[in-house]
């Protein structure tokens, strides 16, 4: 190989991202990316050391159920063996990263991942404080947690508007990989509104994918642009062996904004239904229905009494735009709903027989219509709660029925339900709303119930 030859080119691209950065430089002046002391190299430096005081070092502690065998349960089995007792919890330990956003307040966004099942949460500054923070709340739905800590003298980076980046912008992740604090990497926005498959914790995604290093403990970190504003929140990588392979994903500033403005006001995030299922309009679809488009979610069920039927809503509809926002597909559409806030009124664009019709819907509470008391509907239902499955519901657009929300210990129900069970037939009746298991469980001696219960179903007949 000619080393000299490829030592060439090395520095010939070098000299061209130095002019790059020059270039940019008049537009990045209030970055502060070049040196005011010698503007005539390029660095990021002065920008690191800005933002760098508002990037902090997660420690989580916490105990967890301990897994064994169940047999290792039982006292006779541990008598008869002489197997010692078991522990019933383990310690756990975590770290991570977090990004303060508003210093008056103490208030910090990182992941839910990093915090989940922590008795007490740490955070350590770059300059060497190390204060107790406090769980504000948090959603697994979309992997953000909110801290908060007493403290004066923080510096907070300001959330720019995600909805702005373009594929190729640059970008820089600050973080502690593998507890290595402050680590800073460089890269560009290789994607924009990723999801991952086989993800099911993480149900609202529309990840920011970036080619700057991710690693074990960058969690939680920054994901900010050249002028030192923060775009994202570093959640996952995608790797075969634990390491950064150059694709990163970040969930947007403008979604962990709306997560956080909620958690700030109700400590949790109250995630409202529109009552419609919807489907992905792939091109065969789309010619079966004779749509002339494949962007927009296919309307497969609409909820009864839902703000979705109020609205005049019907299978077969495409929804193209929420709020004037155009909607892709179903997980578009998923991302969208699940970030408003029950009780608001939303502007709904729909393609039906050709024509497009605007209409408005207000939010509903995902409780409404429970069936609280089951011993209205069968006395062997007593102690249970039940719901319709919905955009919250974890099977929601897997299976068809009613969820057992809730089962009270020691009642007629708890013999054979347990929570998030989904009844999808009642005698041999198919269940997909709670009209239906209404109709057909009431009056009848006994039952004989199709249950699905994580990857399994089963029947149970109730006398």
């Amino acid at each position: 190989m000619d080393r000299s030859g490829s030592s060439g080119i090395s520095q010939r691209l070098a000299a061209w991202m130095l002019v790059g950065l020059a270039v940019m430089a008049p537009a990045l002046a209030g970055a502060q990316i070049i040196d005011p002391d010698d503007g005539s190299v390029p660095s990021l430096a002065p920008l690191i050391e800005e933002v760098s005081p508002a990037v902090v070092n997660i420690a989580t502690s916490g105990m967890v159920d301990a897994e064994s065998n169940p047999l290792f349960n039982d006292p006779f089995f541990r008598r008869f063996f002489d197997v010692p007792e078991q522990p019933r919890q383990r310690a756990v330990q975590s770290l991570g990263s977090g990004v303060v956003v508003d210093a008056s307040a103490g208030t910090i966004l990182t992941n839910h991942h990093v915090i989940a099942n922590a008795d007490r949460v740490k955070v350590a500054f770059n300059d060497g404080r190390e204060l107790d923070a406090q769980v504000v709340g948090s959603d697994p739905a979309t992997d953000i947690a909110v801290l908060r800590v007493q403290a004066d003298d923080l510096t907070a980076l300001p959330m720019a508007d995600s909805g702005e980046l373009r594929v190729g912008d640059y970008t820089i992740a600050i973080g502690n990989p593998f507890g290595l604090d402050h680590t800073v990497t460089t890269g560009v926005v290789s994607g924009l509104d990723r999801n991952l498959p086989g993800n099911r914790d993480i149900r609202l995604q529309s990840f920011i994918q970036t080619d700057a290093s991710i690693n074990p403990g960058n969690s939680g970190g920054a994901l900010i642009n050249l002028r030192g504003e923060l775009v994202g929140i570093n959640t996952a990588i995608l790797s075969r062996g634990g390491g950064n392979i150059g694709i990163g994903f970040a969930v947007p500033a403008n979604m962990a904004r709306s997560v956080m403005e909620q958690i700030v006001e109700y400590g949790e995030v109250r995630r409202g239904i529109l009552g419609v299922r919807v489907q992905d309009l792939t091109a065969e679809i789309a010619e079966a229905f004779d749509i002339g488009r494949t962007a927009g979610a296919l309307i497969a069920q609409i909820t009864p009494n839902s703000p979705a039927a109020s609205a005049g809503l019907q299978a077969g509809d495409v929804i193209v735009r929420i709020n004037g926002e155009p909607v892709a597909d179903a997980n578009a559409m998923a991302n969208i709903i699940g970030l408003r806030q029950i009780g608001e009124e939303i502007s709904i664009t729909y393609f039906r027989d050709g024509d497009t019709t605007r209409v408005r819907a207000t939010i509903a509470d995902p409780q409404t219509g429970n069936i609280d008391n089951a011993a209205t509907v069968h006395p062997r239902l007593a102690g249970a709660t039940f719901s319709e499955l919905n955009e919250r519901s974890p099977l929601f657009g897997k299976v068809r029925g009613v969820l057992v929300a809730s089962v009270e210990p020691g009642s007629p129900a708890a013999e054979f339900l347990q929570p998030g069970d989904v009844i999808t037939s009642v005698n041999r009746k198919a269940v997909e709303s709670l009209d239906d298991l209404r109709a057909h469980a009431a009056a009848q001696d006994q039952l004989l119930l199709n249950i699905r219960r994580d990857n399994g179903a089963f029947f149970v007949l109730v006398r």
